[in-house]
């Protein structure tokens, strides 16, 4: 019969031993240090310096001083002294300053967390997952990195996310103290969308991509096209605005059809374009011109047009293209001017477009 237990290595009390409790006492000291074990550091290979009475520690690899030889067991310091208890296949152990749970497998202490984590109902890292956010991470910075071909991989990375049907949505939102400022994915059909918002409840469309082509739009872009719908008299020798007081189209409302301009609703780069069409009111000889100016004052640099000659009234015409730098607030507006013999600036095909490039 042995004089121990299998498992723990608790001593027997023997029949007609002496001392029975002293015996009795060491296997209460082991169960003391074993039951419900609970280490306060498992990196140490050297004891500390003013170890507690029941302190215990994971011994690491390379251990010293009176450590030395006891490579992953665990020291328990009890009655003024260190006490080696062996691990054995099982054992778990808490490690406090790791907040880490271990298990002994016979060959070292190893994490418990298991390799395969199938069908959780929730999981948070670093926050406590609930029921609308099943899957929740804390954290402040995140890797997705392709297995290489080296680790029998292929070295791409596919991240996939699936909706049930056409018109439901899939996406990322992306906010500030949790209010949406931007969607990004297939809201509402498969059209690809990114819209923005100032408030997470009104959105505004920045790009739309059509799935069946491919197709791209950017519904609020800066872009308009007027045109007047009555005959501009301009007389000899002073530059007159056109009064363009209809529109074709007037994305975000950016031409002011009451002022015949447009108003640059945010800094960039704009394209400009008009047509000036002729029509006579007494003479053909007149010399006509045209231009855009910048806030009613300035000329827009490439924007001036002149044609010098015997007019065909309803056919000649002026062609104007320029793109410009503009500033929120700045307009533009469409100038003609008669030299030689008035005259006018014809209904309909007179016109003024423009849109934001940049």
């Amino acid at each position: 019969m042995s004089d121990a237990t299998t498992h723990l290595l608790l001593p027997y009390i023997l029949a007609a031993q002496a001392q029975k409790h002293v015996t009795h006492n060491e296997a209460l000291r082991l169960l003391d240090g074993l039951v419900q074990l609970s280490v306060l550091d498992r990196d140490l290979t050297a004891p500390p310096g003013s170890p507690g009475d029941g302190d215990r520690y994971i011994v690491a690899s390379g251990a010293t001083g009176d450590w030395a030889g006891w490579d992953l067991n665990v020291a328990l310091w009890t009655d003024g002294a260190w006490l080696r208890l062996p691990p054995r296949t099982g054992w778990r152990a808490w490690v406090e300053d790791e907040g880490l749970l271990l298990v002994y497998d016979g060959a070292g202490w190893i994490g418990t967390t298991p390799t395969t984590l199938q069908n959780m109902a929730l999981l948070g890292v670093g926050t406590t997952a609930d029921a609308a956010n099943p899957f929740s991470a804390k954290l402040n910075a995140a890797l997705w990195t392709a297995k290489t071909v080296a680790e029998g991989g292929t070295g791409d990375l596919f991240y996939t996310m699936n909706k049930e049907a056409a018109g439901d949505d899939l996406g990322l939102t992306l906010q500030t103290g949790f209010v949406t400022k931007a969607l990004v994915g297939l809201f509402g059909s498969d059209r690809f969308r990114l819209a923005v918002s100032t408030d997470g409840s009104t959105f505004f469309d920045g790009l739309s991509i059509d799935n069946a082509t491919g197709i791209v739009d950017q519904p609020r872009l800066p872009r308009f096209k007027a045109y007047t719908n009555y005959d501009n008299y301009v007389g000899i020798g002073t530059w007159t605005k056109i009064g363009l007081n209809n529109t074709d189209y007037n994305d975000q409302g950016a031409f002011d059809a009451a002022n015949n301009h447009f108003v640059a609703p945010v800094d960039g780069t704009y394209l400009f374009g008009a047509t000036l069409l002729y029509k006579i009111n007494a003479s053909t000889t007149a010399r006509m011109r045209g231009r855009l100016v910048l806030n009613g004052t300035t000329e827009i640099r490439g924007s001036l047009g002149e044609i010098s000659a015997t007019h065909v009234s309803l056919a000649t015409a002026i062609w104007l293209q320029t793109m410009v730098p503009l500033t929120a607030g700045d307009t533009v507006e469409l100038q003609g001017y008669f030299r030689v013999a008035d005259g006018y600036f014809a209904a309909d095909h007179t016109s003024f477009w423009g849109c934001k490039i940049g």
